[in-house]
């Protein structure tokens, strides 16, 4: 399976295991081994009394801060929710890093290719397409997901105009798929942005700008009778698809010096995304399914060589290899703005900010914005 959700539990420490997303016995082997990408699409619950959450984070696991035996996979559940971090434990002794992410050598390029290749069709053709939509923008990411669920109707958000609409239909069309497109109002992101707040415990703008479309897109979804979503995260982070990553060196937004230092810093930063866009997309009413995310992929991922992952500032280079015959050349090689801007939707909330008296010559405009949409005092740095 690569669904990244779960049924909300609360319970405690000493009920009956409960490990969403892999088989316990997996799970088992891979604490007393070691092994931090066994070989599944990642895991969080309880396991012979002790807490456990993959390497990566896929899923969310919460405990409370007051109760530590009192744990849930929504933090709505808690009275004073923490996350418990990727690749930890939590059991009578306390808590620990059990697994922490690989850091292998480079290896050679028609290995990294095959690996990457094999890796990336395998995984996207076992999708189960039971109840599933597809969240597509037409780029490459996206693109080889639908690829493996060909029956799958496709969805995009955006406002009128925005470049992720016009690339996804484009893009739909030309892989003769049913493209069914979330027109975004500013009453859609009113109305949101509280019930986001609300399901993940996020308050900065960037979050939930982020959020927004994927939330959207989730529910018109789920209202037409979808219960999983299959989304395209991961592929950025894994095959370098951030320009911070293109020349690391003289980039102030990341401390490593290579294309792959850098690229490890973001993959650094999937537990904390993964867990929004999960808590995001269950609010929603759907199961979100990240295929590009299973171990496998992660582990060809991390082998590339630098060059297959930037060369000559074409990002991804070894996703868009495997990419080749799953999509049209156009999307294959499609260069993409972040979801926020190719939706409109960090755009639009500014202007929602300023409308509202929020101006942009105020510390964190849109930030206090949405606080007053939540009707919440707003706190500097207000992120939980």
């Amino acid at each position: 399976m690569t669904d990244l959700g779960g049924s909300a539990t609360t319970s405690d420490r000493g009920g009956t295991d409960r490990v969403d997303g892999a088989d316990p016995v997996i799970v088992r082997t891979a604490l007393s081994d070691g092994v931090p990408l066994p070989g599944t699409n990642g895991f969080a619950g309880i396991l012979d009394g002790t807490l456990v959450r993959d390497v990566l984070g896929r899923r969310p696991l919460f405990v409370d801060r007051d109760d530590a035996d009192r744990w849930s996979r929504t933090p709505t559940d808690l009275k004073r929710p923490r996350s418990l971090p990727a690749g930890r434990v939590l059991d009578a002794d306390g808590e620990r890093r059990v697994w922490s992410l690989p850091d292998p050598d480079p290896v050679d390029d028609l290995t990294a290719l095959e690996e990457v290749g094999a890796a990336v069709r395998d995984r996207v053709r076992s999708v189960d397409s039971d109840g599933l939509a597809v969240a597509f923008s037409g780029g490459v990411d996206s693109g080889v997901v639908a690829a493996g669920v060909p029956e799958a109707p496709l969805y995009v958000a955006g406002f009128e105009g925005a470049h992720d609409v016009a690339a996804a239909r484009e893009a739909a069309a030309s892989m003769d798929r049913d493209l069914r497109v979330v027109e975004l109002t500013h009453d859609d992101l009113t109305r949101a942005v509280p019930e986001i707040v609300a399901a993940t415990g996020r308050r900065n703008p960037m979050d939930v700008a982020i959020a927004l479309p994927l939330y959207l897109v989730g529910e018109r979804a789920a209202a037409d009778g979808y219960t999983r979503l299959a989304v395209g995260q991961g592929a950025d982070e894994l095959f370098g698809g951030y320009a911070k990553v293109v020349d690391p060196a003289d980039d102030p937004r990341v401390d490593a010096s290579t294309v792959r230092g850098a690229r490890r810093e973001t993959v650094a930063t999937l537990p904390d995304q993964l867990e929004r866009d999960v808590l995001a997309l269950g609010a929603a009413g759907v199961e979100p399914v990240a295929p590009l995310l299973h171990d496998r992929i992660v582990s060809a991922a991390l082998a590339l060589p630098g060059h297959l992952l930037v060369a000559d500032s074409e990002r991804k280079v070894a996703l868009r290899a495997a990419a080749e015959g799953l999509v049209p050349e156009h999307v294959r090689s499609a260069n993409k703005k972040a979801v926020q801007y190719g939706t409109y939707v960090s755009r639009e909330l500014d202007r929602l900010a300023r409308q509202s008296g929020f101006k942009r010559r105020m510390d964190d405009h849109v930030g206090r914005y949405v606080a007053d949409l939540c009707g919440e005092e707003y706190r500097t740095g207000d992120e939980a």
